[in-house]
């Protein structure tokens, strides 16, 4: 039996008065781009949408994951995207673009990319979450809630097909080496890693018998880039139901919103704030950081939906929570813990101030 694969693939090519909206005439690029692409049966499906000043291209298609001629369908919509900004004179065209070549897959050129290979169940529940102003590791909180909390996840005690846990495959993204453990037998050394948001991030989770439950967008464009060039804007794609957490236990998380790196240049702690897609739209001091969910049924690769999952008066309390969260994070101004820890400022002012300072430091005597 053929199997479906949703990809997720995002991309900041351009944004309407500083880094907050994206300009709808490059989504309508992107539509276009995808639509030929579904024309020529590269695609079986798609949806376009935004999360702030970032474009997320939801695909569907048989073609496995890192296939050329989907990511080279994307590459080109962002491109084309890109020089619709330029003539708008949009803030930050092509921003995630690091080169202008396809070279047979959009990894490490700067978009994030989010994808999955399965075989369709009788009823196949798919969850795509998309951030902005935020990195990867923003999702290594509620992914381990979704799939290694009981407290969350009911499913994990009283679910037969649950209870066996599920295995997390973490990327060291500053070593670039990546380690599988397992949950609940290795939640310690999970939550170890975890914690360490900047540096280990969940890439994929999988059942014990190795079917894909989640995957993550983990690129860190300022590692790639070399300097601070945006924030990487996580894309996330979870699978629910029948033998993974409900969708119920997938959302839940977010309800907390807990803090996560990113925000105003890329350099501040803030709440993960749930949102719609109307609402996705990160203004104040350039946010705060935002998520949206959109949930799909996937049935013969196509895409039904989506619901737009935090349009939900059961998430106001979180919202306001998150803003008052802002309100005390911003009282700190450039203080930690509201700015970033120096080893998370690398590509920033920071290096060129002490550079400039660097002659003036004297030894203490001891």
């Amino acid at each position: 039996m053929t199997k479906t694969t949703v990809s997720v693939l995002k991309a900041d090519v351009g944004s309407v008065s500083g880094h907050g909206v994206a300009h709808e005439a490059l989504i309508q690029i992107c539509k276009d781009a995808l639509a030929k692409a579904k024309e020529e049966s590269i695609l079986k499906d798609f949806y376009v949408t935004r999360c702030g000043d970032d474009i997320d291209l939801i695909m569907t298609h048989t073609n496995g994951e890192d296939n050329e001629e989907v990511h080279k369908t994307a590459f080109d919509a962002f491109m084309a995207a890109t020089e619709k900004a330029r003539e708008l004179k949009l803030y930050g065209a092509g921003q995630d673009l690091l080169s202008d070549t396809f070279s047979g897959n959009i990894k490490g050129m700067g978009p994030g990319v989010a994808e999955m290979e399965f075989k369709e169940r009788p009823s196949d529940p798919v969850i795509v979450y998309c951030c902005d102003k935020t990195e990867p590791g923003a999702f290594n909180l509620p992914l381990y809630k979704i799939f290694a909390d009981p407290f969350n996840t009911a499913g994990l005690v009283i679910d037969p097909s649950l209870h066996d846990g599920f295995k997390f495959e973490v990327f060291d993204v500053m070593e670039h080496r990546k380690v599988i453990l397992n949950a609940p037998e290795e939640s310690y050394d999970l939550l170890a890693l975890l914690g360490s948001t900047g540096r280990y991030v969940i890439k994929r989770i999988f059942k014990k018998n190795g079917e894909i439950a989640a995957s993550v967008s983990t690129e860190r464009l300022n590692l790639m880039a070399g300097q601070y060039v945006g924030k990487d804007d996580p894309a996330a794609i979870v699978r629910a139901q029948s033998g993974f957490p409900a969708a119920g236990e997938v959302i839940e998380p977010f309800a907390f919103p807990h803090l996560v790196g990113g925000w105003m240049r890329g350099s501040h702690n803030g709440p993960l704030m749930p949102t719609s897609q109307k609402e996705a739209n990160p203004i104040r001091f350039d946010g705060p950081p935002r998520i949206i969910g959109l949930g799909f049924q996937v049935a013969n690769a196509t895409l039904i939906g989506p619901v737009d999952l935090f349009d939900d008066p059961a998430f106001d309390n979180t919202r306001n929570r998150a803003a008052d969260i802002a309100d005390y994070m911003r009282r700190h101004g450039p203080f930690e813990p509201h700015r970033l820890p120096s080893e998370e400022m690398e590509y920033t002012s920071l290096p060129g101030v002490l550079t400039k300072l660097e002659e003036r430091f004297e030894k203490m005597d001891e």
